[in-house]
């Protein structure tokens, strides 16, 4: 593939087959369970047909993916500093990206890519609709130059000499062992791997209400099977092997995404490195960075270990929820060390410690009403006139006091820290974790105060950034319009730049 990006052109021909892949996967995973149904029913010449009809989809994907690679053309303009991809079979389509908006830069390669000997490249930006440019097929010196153009904004578009490939990337100064890896499985995320698993047995107890559909088969003599094996041994059992099960989905969770887990700096940049199966990429610049975080929870502490997570912007709330995460780059299993390596890379220098400020005692208010009292009330009341409830009522109790240690928890960790240079947030009840934010990533700031919080001078705080808001509840009120008017002085008196 040519380096000299001023010049419109094409993706690797080999892109082809990636496409004609994806084309392929994405109308199996939508008629698998219908094709399943189908081969087990049919058969002789409707069995034929069925065959014919699958080589056909075959077919017209290959020259799906053909004609869309004649299409798909990209260069860089290097008077206007834009990225321009022109796309689309029979609607033509132009994206016109300015460099400086570009985020980051990702260089991914999965199994078939891995096979074949190409790379994908994506491009992010703070646009609603995730990655704004995906190139499916190029190969990893061009990827890797056309990232330096990209992020770096270089004023020359001339074709670069081809690097050996030891020195395209740095040596990391950070690379995360799989022992840690093994700790960060087993101590994090157990919330994620929950969700999938729900997801999992719905998707399956789904298709199986489909299947015994299809079949005819009678459903009620499935369900007496399986009431008649129920037994409180069996759920103990049931119980803990689903929790067996959620330690070992975290932990290949945690391997699949982040095996092999390196940062390096690159030419102003970082480069993350990870993947055990298709292998990411990932490229940004530390000043498009709107919020850095890290968490720690009781276990994590007790193993020097943490978790680091960097915010880039997003585009208000209409991205999808995998998207927006696409905008957070994940480091787990850190120690204190090397967060301090990170925060300087990222902010200049490790925050210090600054004046802290804490919210009133009525924040436990609302929390400890509506979580615990008016949930509690109404079990009560259904409790005392339906017997068959009464034994569950010591369960109530303990959820009311598992309930106060929790939200008293979350009291105490509610805080945040002030100095010249930044801003930290500090909550959590189990995970606690810290947001450091710089007054010039600030957009808007919102404070408020309840009507009847006037008298004992307590109201909120919201800062907006590209990346979120961060939220102070309950503070003193007169406190934070200080604090306001100081982050708008310095908001107003420094030249710098949100991204």
């Amino acid at each position: 593939m040519n380096n000299d990006f001023s010049k419109p052109q094409r993706e690797s021909a080999l892109g082809i087959i990636i496409m004609g892949a994806h084309t392929i996967l994405k109308i199996g995973k939508a008629t698998f369970l219908f094709l399943i149904i189908i081969f087990i029913r049919l058969s002789g010449t409707s069995l034929l047909y069925l065959m014919l009809g699958i080589s056909a989809i075959m077919v017209l994907s290959f020259i799906f993916a053909y004609l869309w690679y004649l299409k798909f053309t990209f260069f860089l303009d290097k008077e206007k500093q834009e990225f321009v991809v022109n796309k689309g079979i029979f609607n033509r389509d132009q994206v016109i990206i300015q460099l400086d908006k570009i985020q980051q830069v990702n260089i991914n390669q999965n199994i078939l890519q891995k096979i074949i000997g190409v790379y994908g490249l994506k491009i992010d930006t703070a646009g609603a609709h995730g990655e704004e440019v995906s190139i499916r097929a190029i190969n990893e010196t061009s990827a890797y130059n056309l990232k330096e153009h990209l992020l770096n904004r270089q004023s020359s578009l001339q074709p670069e000499v081809e690097p050996e490939s030891d020195s395209i990337k740095e040596a990391p100064f950070l690379r995360i062992s799989s022992w840690t890896l093994l700790k960060v499985g087993l101590t994090s995320n157990y919330g994620q791997s929950l969700a999938l698993m729900v997801a999992f047995f719905y998707t399956v107890i789904y298709e199986g209400r489909q299947l015994l559909d299809a079949f005819k088969i009678n459903k009620d003599v499935v369900q007496n099977t399986v009431a008649s094996m129920l037994t409180i041994v069996t759920v103990l059992i049931l119980i803990a092997c689903l929790l067996i099960v959620l330690l070992m989905v975290n932990l290949v969770r945690t391997f699949y995404k982040y095996f092999e887990l390196e940062i390096s700096e690159h030419s102003h940049t970082l480069l993350l490195s990870s993947g055990l199966i298709a292998k990411k990429n990932t490229l940004v610049s530390p000043n498009k960075v709107q919020i850095t975080k890290y968490s720690q929870n009781y276990f994590q502490k007790k193993l020097n270990m943490l978790n680091m997570s960097l915010k880039q912007a997003h585009f208000g709330q209409s991205k999808k929820g995998r998207e927006m995460q696409g905008n957070t780059l994940e480091i787990p299993g850190c120690n204190a060390a090397e967060r301090n390596e990170i925060l300087k890379m990222i902010l200049g220098k490790v925050p210090p410690k600054g004046k802290t400020f804490i919210p009133d005692w009525r924040f436990l208010n609302l929390p400890v009403f509506f979580k615990l009292i008016v949930p509690i009330s109404i079990f009560l009341i259904f409790a005392l006139n339906r017997p068959e409830l009464k034994p569950y009522i010591g369960i109530a109790i303990a959820y009311l006091i598992l309930g106060v240690v929790m939200i008293y928890i979350s009291y105490r960790r509610h805080r945040i820290s002030v100095s010249r240079d930044f801003i930290i947030k500090t909550s959590g009840i189990w995970d606690i974790s810290k947001e450091i934010v710089l007054p010039n990533k600030i957009q808007a700031i919102t404070t408020f105060q309840y009507p009847w919080h006037k008298r004992v001078d307590v109201g909120h705080l919201i800062l907006h950034t590209a990346a979120g808001q961060i939220h102070f509840k309950y503070g003193n009120y007169t406190e934070i319009k200080q604090l306001v008017n100081y982050w708008l002085y310095q908001v107003e008196s420094r030249n710098e730049n949100w991204m």
